[in-house]
């Protein structure tokens, strides 16, 4: 795996989370003898140390309360609603967690599945919140592989009028990264870990295998 010091010198531009908590749990994850619910509980408690990275520096507003000792005036988010928005299906895993830290951010999804032949993201579900434009938007999907599901979810999402937008992912490539750079350099990564390669078959090495299967238990 990379370190935030060889991505720099790559020139790829991503955050990494290098947490012991995260990576901890991080491994437990990529054990192949995982439960499917020992899965899904780690990537919610991983998605939570995810989410307060990348919320980090949300603006603040001074608001007027008393305590039970005294009145004061104590900070409280401004601005609009976040909006997570899930890339299906293996978005969802992240949600959840995230929705725990910000329960009441607006939540959209992006339906999009890899061709097999091609690699190249197919949409088939479009379904966001109003006023995308003055929201900070959070796209979220546990691997940035080749990226294709990723590029084409933020393009559809600037059509929609997005501007401020993050991406959150648990695992990627450096190559995925490349290219995410490449179409949106305006959009920050978050990850856990920089894996090392992909294989021919565009699955990150070595990974953890297919996220989405392994959340819900289809393989």
């Amino acid at each position: 795996m990379l370190t935030q010091k060889q991505l720099d010198e790559k020139g790829l531009k991503v955050s990494l989370i290098e947490h012991p908590l995260v990576q901890h749990k991080l491994t437990l994850m990529r054990d192949k003898q995982q439960s499917t619910t020992g899965f899904r509980d780690l990537l919610r408690e991983i998605s939570w140390l995810l989410c307060f990275e990348v919320t980090k520096d949300l603006p603040l507003e001074q608001r007027s309360i008393e305590t039970p000792v005294q009145a004061m005036e104590a900070p409280v988010l401004s601005g609009k609603k976040l909006a997570f928005i899930s890339i299906l299906r293996a978005g969802n895993g992240l949600l959840d967690g995230m929705l725990d830290v910000v329960p009441s951010a607006r939540v959209g999804h992006v339906g999009l599945y890899r061709d097999p032949e091609t690699l190249q993201a197919v949409e088939y579900y479009y379904k966001v919140p109003h006023s995308m434009e003055s929201r900070l938007v959070i796209v979220v999907d546990p691997m940035l592989a080749t990226a294709n599901s990723a590029i084409a979810a933020v393009e559809r999402l600037k059509q929609g009028g997005a501007k401020d937008m993050r991406f959150v992912c648990l695992i990627s490539a450096p190559e995925g990264i490349a290219a995410f750079n490449k179409a949106h350099p305006d959009v920050p990564i978050v990850t856990a870990s920089v894996d090392t390669h992909l294989n021919d078959h565009g699955y990150i090495v070595p990974g953890l295998g297919d996220a989405g299967d392994r959340i819900f238990g289809t393989k």
